[in-house]
């Protein structure tokens, strides 16, 4: 079966920067792992970046919820970590400004459709933008397989992660 494989913002920021952490950082191996073996399978591989604007980001919903400074445009916490960034094309990286992508998931599910393929997700953060997209997803094309490999995800928390990745199940997405 052909699969498209989304990487959810594995940026510098939500790795080791402002809103890193230990168990972000401990996934990084296992998602540059899945690009390589996805890239060697010929699968279609997208990437997202958290997109913000320093001038804004504080004005916005989550920047009143979340008023920390984070993967502002053109800064090293908005860009991918090196370990993944070689490995992804900018042609296969879909900005965003908010936890989901309408945009993406979009293309993602059209393609899915058009291929018959099914999609798995990986990337950061469990409990806010991979289930935010995965749940697009879900929602545009509700026959499409949608895979999440748990360990190749971390959540804000470890209970955070745990309790997104039971929701998930909940809504018919295979959870690895």
């Amino acid at each position: 079966m052909k699969r498209i494989l989304v990487v959810i913002d594995m940026q510098n920021d939500f790795v080791s920067g402002s809103l890193g952490s230990e168990k972000a950082q401990s996934i990084v191996p296992a998602v540059v792992q899945k690009i390589k073996d996805a890239r060697e399978r010929g699968d279609r591989i997208f990437a997202t970046k958290d997109t913000h604007l320093k001038e804004t980001y504080l004005e916005t919903q989550e920047g009143k919820n979340l008023p920390v400074l984070h993967c502002i445009k053109f800064t090293k916490g908005w860009e991918l970590v090196d370990e993944i960034k070689s490995l992804i094309n900018e042609t296969e990286i879909w900005q965003k400004p908010t936890f989901g992508s309408m945009r993406a998931m979009k293309a993602v599910a059209k393609l899915a459709e058009e291929e018959k393929a099914e999609v798995e997700f990986c990337g950061l953060c469990t409990d806010i933008c991979v289930i935010a997209n995965a749940s697009l997803l879900k929602t545009l094309s509700p026959e499409t397989k949608i895979i999440v490999d748990s360990k190749a995800c971390a959540g804000v928390t470890g209970e955070k992660h745990r309790a997104t990745l039971e929701v998930m199940k909940s809504l018919q997405m295979e959870v690895v």
